[in-house]
């Protein structure tokens, strides 16, 4: 079968790229592009908030009365190159933030202390130890585990280009002293994998350690003798065993899927790799970011032998590009973002706009059922694309705590959306920085993070207002009102990853 990609959309002319928005590189390319170490570029928006954020709180929210930012750190160049971050990810008192194919200079994970969280300090890096890579995630979690008791950290690795390493995949780190990180071991990919392990995961099941990771585009480049999901034993941080890879031919007709291209039944060409994984807090069943062919929902009781419940699906119309996912409401509501780079698709059936986020209702996990979806106005601004401003509006990344949906939007910045009511979720606040590039988005105490490509960490800070959303009733004696914390979501355990 004839290998066709589809393209990244860019926006604007060479001109607008050059002058009026700085670059950074996207994190979903061709397989080909991989290979080659191309990169597409992605726009941020338009520098005119006079170089302060542009910090923007919904009237009659309920819930956000201000919106403050309260720190912003710059990465250090590095032999004269800028620094590019990717995501950002907390816990206990650190942060961690991963660093990107776009400025090439294999900057590992930085660690920051956030003791202080309005004055973040840079205390440490690690994993930027493997010329010719990149270091986009990172998750850390306690394990306790026969061979490992502390705090392990799984980062991801992925090569620039095919001809500078032969190693990608994943390395393990313990950081149970933040500041110290010692390197564990490394689950390796398949040499031909030109590209590595994109994003992962890090779960529990009673004593043992489990790693998820989404090894984006191995089944093309291995040709079907390798897949992208995998389930891998790290109970044992330096020996790393694989338990399972995952065929999606399982849900895709085999005769007609290349490893990454198909025809669905609606005659809509697709495109299916595994992109990203989280699983709930039990650590019962994962799901898995599948591009188009949805998210993947996948009981993994038995890591060995876990076995596909249900996937999301897609109308006609909707160009698909399942990038993350995020939980509430107790594991029943799946939060799914879709980065859709191309606002003005070819395909003259599919819909104009940019990537937006989609809500489901998964109590019964074999039959998503589709409740809603949330569109910024920039998102789904159905305009001539000579008339667009300059800028990359799709939906990246979803975090979850409470009734509170925190989305990072690239050149929209993070975006903070009510989902008291999931059927009708509601915008609350806005936070853009100028020349907005956010990638990534987390929580930490009474903080929202924010990693923006160009610029680094942000720390922001939302106030809150003295009432529940509109047509929530007010609490009775004796506890939190139910928008706050409500029942089977508790905030401390709710996705954050």
């Amino acid at each position: 079968m004839k290998k066709t990609l589809k393209s990244v959309f860019v926006v604007g002319s060479l001109a607008a790229l050059m002058f009026s928005a700085p670059i950074a590189y996207a994190c979903n390319l061709g397989p080909e592009e991989h290979a080659k170490g191309l990169s597409k570029p992605v726009e941020a928006g338009p520098a005119n908030f006079g170089g302060v954020a542009k910090m923007e709180v919904k009237p009659n929210n309920g819930q956000i009365a201000e919106l403050e930012e309260k720190a912003a750190v710059e990465l250090e160049e590095v032999k004269g190159v800028p620094v590019t971050t990717a995501d950002v990810y907390a816990y206990k008192d650190y942060a961690y933030l991963g660093t990107h194919v776009g400025a090439r200079s294999n900057e590992g994970v930085r660690v920051f202390d956030m003791s202080d969280p309005e004055n973040p300090e840079e205390v440490a890096v690690f994993a930027n130890d493997i010329p010719g890579t990149w270091q986009e995630k990172v998750i850390v979690k306690s394990v306790d585990t026969p061979h490992f008791q502390g705090d392990l950290a799984v980062v991801s690795v992925q090569k620039y280009t095919q001809d500078e390493t032969k190693q990608s995949g994943t390395v393990l780190y313990d950081v149970t002293n933040p500041e110290e990180p010692q390197k564990l071991g490394y689950y390796a990919l398949p040499e031909e994998v030109a590209t590595g392990t994109h994003e992962l995961y890090l779960t529990t099941q009673g004593n043992r350690a489990l790693l998820l990771t989404a090894n984006i585009y191995a089944d093309y480049y291995t040709e079907g003798d390798f897949h992208d999901f995998s389930i891998v034993d790290v109970s044992d941080p330096t020996n790393p065993e694989e338990l399972y890879n995952w065929d999606p031919r399982e849900l895709i007709d085999a005769e007609d899927f290349n490893g990454l291209n198909y025809t669905d039944d609606e005659g809509a060409n697709r495109t299916a790799f595994a992109h990203s994984v989280i699983t709930d807090p039990s650590g019962k069943y994962a799901y898995i970011s599948y591009w188009d062919l949805g998210t993947v929902i996948m009981d993994i009781s038995d890591p060995e032998n876990p076995e596909v419940v249900g996937n999301t699906s897609y109308e006609r119309h909707v160009q698909g590009a399942a990038h993350s996912a995020a939980l509430a409401r107790g594991g029943n509501i799946l939060i799914e973002t879709r980065e859709v780079f191309n606002p003005d698709p070819a395909d003259e059936e599919f819909e104009r706009g940019w990537g937006y986020t989609r809500i489901y209702d998964i109590k019964d996990k074999s039959n998503p059922k589709l409740i809603s979806d949330f569109k910024t106005e920039n998102s789904a601004e159905q305009i001539d694309p000579d008339e667009r401003l300059p800028g990359t509006y799709t939906v990246h990344d979803p975090k979850v705590r409470g009734n509170t949906l925190y989305l990072s939007h690239y050149s929209d910045g993070i975006r903070m959306v009510d989902i008291t009511n999931p059927h009708h979720p509601k915008e609350m606040a806005s936070y853009v920085p100028e020349s907005a590039n956010v990638w990534g988005v987390f929580l930490h105490k009474n903080y929202i993070l924010g990693s923006d490509m160009g610029q680094g960490l942000k720390v922001v800070e939302a106030k809150r207002g003295g009432g529940p959303p509109s047509g929530v009733k007010p609490p009775g004696r004796g506890g939190p009102p139910d928008w706050v914390n409500p029942p089977g979501n508790n905030a401390n355990t709710a996705n954050l990853d």
